[in-house]
């Protein structure tokens, strides 16, 4: 492998030489490690996660062979632990992993290799030796922290907890599960459902993601609840409780968790709430929480944090009944033009302000005034009449949130 070098960086000695040209060497070990053996991954994992830890590491370890003293264990560790235990968080599979760390050494000693001239084959060898040591560290490091994290996150205490969560969900008496957990019953709980909006991916990246957005969700509410969150959360839908020990709860101790958790998913969050339930309600608080969240999200509402008051209309739109499937009928004929039903949408949020309405949708205000006689004539119900506007508000509303049922004859 032919490296091109000036004059000034030929004189320097082979370490020096391998620092200079250590940003492009390390992208280079990513792509002939770990991005080559990769299964699939959310776009960006390696560079944003690993790449950084290479260039770190890899800068250190030269700089110490330079200096010609021991880059030790635990130096090793303070670069390498932290993206070994989110790969063991995230399952990555180990082998894989470690196969990857050996493709990447093997890089870096041929690029020494290429760098180093005949009369510095003893420098090769020094580095070729202590990039050996590096890969015993970093080998011991890897699968101390895999151990480490299988017998913390999935072990029992954990699976207890939820298995108590489930218990009090499910209205049964928890006294056993709790003594399991290791957790003591609380007399009120504040509900919260939970509902993060996911895009396709293939299976393999969305089980990755599940799982860390599993294992933020209960470190970010552990750490709000002192330890004590029950939760039960399969990376996109879920229910937490959170011990209530307060007659007059704090309203406003949840207000940042939906923002919080979506900047950390990367992923719009709805939550709802139902604070201080007593215990023999959580079923009934927890079915309530959980369409809440489904409604918020379904509906377009920003990431937040609601309550039945904030989707009062809505909750009570979408009740079961004739009443509900003949409301969404009303659209029917609206269903298979889009650019109606946008110009719909468009005018309940602006109302009569037609040129507002038309600027949203990027056409002309007679073009928008053209397909509100249209949404006219085909559901028979005209748009302009303020009646006849809150009508088809909740037929859309009830359409984006339910299947309706077969129009009654």
């Amino acid at each position: 492998m032919a490296i091109a070098t000036t004059s000034a960086t030929r004189d320097a000695p082979l370490v020096t030489r391998l620092l200079t040209r250590w940003p492009q060497i390390s992208e280079r070990m990513l792509a002939d490690g770990l991005g080559a053996t990769a299964p699939d991954l959310p776009e960006g994992h390696f560079t944003a996660e690993v790449l950084p830890a290479i260039y770190a590491c890899g800068r250190a370890v030269l700089q110490a062979i330079g200096e010609r003293r021991e880059f030790t264990g635990p130096e090793v560790a303070t670069f390498v632990a932290p993206v070994a235990e989110r790969h063991a968080e995230d399952r990555f599979p180990l082998s894989i992993l470690i196969e990857a760390i050996h493709g990447s050494a093997q890089s870096v000693l041929a690029e020494a290799a290429a760098l180093a001239t005949p009369e510095e084959m003893a420098d090769l060898v020094q580095v070729g030796s202590r990039l050996l040591d590096l890969l015993k560290h970093i080998n011991i490091i890897v699968v101390e922290t895999y151990t480490a994290v299988e017998q913390s996150i999935y072990n029992a205490e954990r699976e207890a907890r939820r298995e108590l969560c489930s218990a009090l969900l499910r209205g049964q008496s928890a006294d056993d599960q709790a003594a399991r957990a290791d957790t003591p019953l609380s007399d009120r709980y504040t509900v919260l459902g939970i509902q993060i909006a996911s895009e396709d991916q293939p299976s393999s990246v969305a089980d990755l993601l599940a799982r860390r957005r599993i294992r933020i969700l209960h470190r970010t509410l552990d750490t709000m609840s002192n330890g004590t969150a029950l939760v039960t959360f399969d990376g996109s839908t879920g229910i937490a409780l959170l011990p209530a020990y307060s007659e007059e709860p704090e309203l406003t101790r949840y207000v940042g968790l939906a923002t919080d958790l979506a900047e950390q998913f990367g992923a719009a969050a709805h939550l709802a709430e139902c604070l201080a339930v007593p215990r023999t309600e959580l079923p009934d608080a927890a079915a309530e929480v959980a369409e809440l969240a489904t409604l918020a999200r379904l509906l377009g509402r920003p990431t937040g944090t609601y309550r039945l008051d904030d989707l009062l209309l809505e909750y009570q739109l979408t009740r079961p009944g004739h009443a509900r499937d003949r409301l969404a009928e009303r659209i029917t004929p609206l269903l298979t033009n889009p650019h109606l039903l946008e110009a719909l949408e468009a005018h309940l949020r602006h109302g009569s302000d037609r040129k507002a309405a038309a600027a949203r949708l990027h056409v002309h205000p007679n073009t928008f005034s053209y397909r509100l006689r249209r949404i006219a004539e085909l559901t028979g119900i005209d748009p302009t009449d303020p009646n006849n506007s809150r009508l088809l508000a909740a037929s859309l509303t009830i359409q984006r949130t339910h299947q309706p049922a077969e129009p009654r004859r």
